[in-house]
């Protein structure tokens, strides 16, 4: 069960795929609903800090280099994009719910990295930012756990 736990927790900490992959992952491989969800969420909420500090000053570095110029600019025009969008979706005073809603609404695009990165871009500060994207973490999991049992299949969705 060990190795089972830590391949939902590694998949978990991958950019793009998440924990919105890591939680399928780990139902499909039968383990326990509570403790999927949980190493799910350590495993995504673990390079937030990372992220928060370092992620735009790599990035800023990386674009200007010859050979990986291209994807770094392409992350950090995504951050920007997505830091412009929650400021202008979350008005005076909502960042903090809209963060929680852009990480917590599982869809592709969205998640701990890319909301971290745009909450960096909006300096919201490191407690607003891991709150919000610890309960955005939360909410998507729990929909990708309710999805994976086939709970949505069953009432009709």
């Amino acid at each position: 069960m060990a190795g089972k736990l830590l391949i939902a927790f590694l998949v978990s900490m991958v950019p793009l795929i998440e924990l919105r992959g890591g939680v399928p992952i780990a139902l499909g491989m039968g383990l326990p609903y509570f403790e999927a969800l949980t190493v799910c969420v350590i495993g995504n909420m673990l390079p937030v800090p990372l992220i928060y500090f370092f992620a735009r000053k790599v990035l800023t570095w990386g674009a200007e280099r010859k050979h990986v110029g291209k994807f770094f600019r392409f992350c950090l025009e995504k951050g920007e994009r997505g830091g412009r969008k929650l400021a202008a979706r979350a008005g005076r005073g909502g960042l903090f719910v809209a963060l929680l809603l852009f990480v917590g609404i599982p869809i592709p695009g969205t998640g701990a990295w890319t909301g971290t990165l745009a909450a960096s871009f909006l300096d919201m500060g490191i407690r607003s930012t891991a709150g919000a994207v610890s309960l955005g973490v939360i909410l998507a999991g729990i929909i990708m756990a309710v999805a994976s049992t086939g709970v949505i299949h069953i009432i009709g969705f």
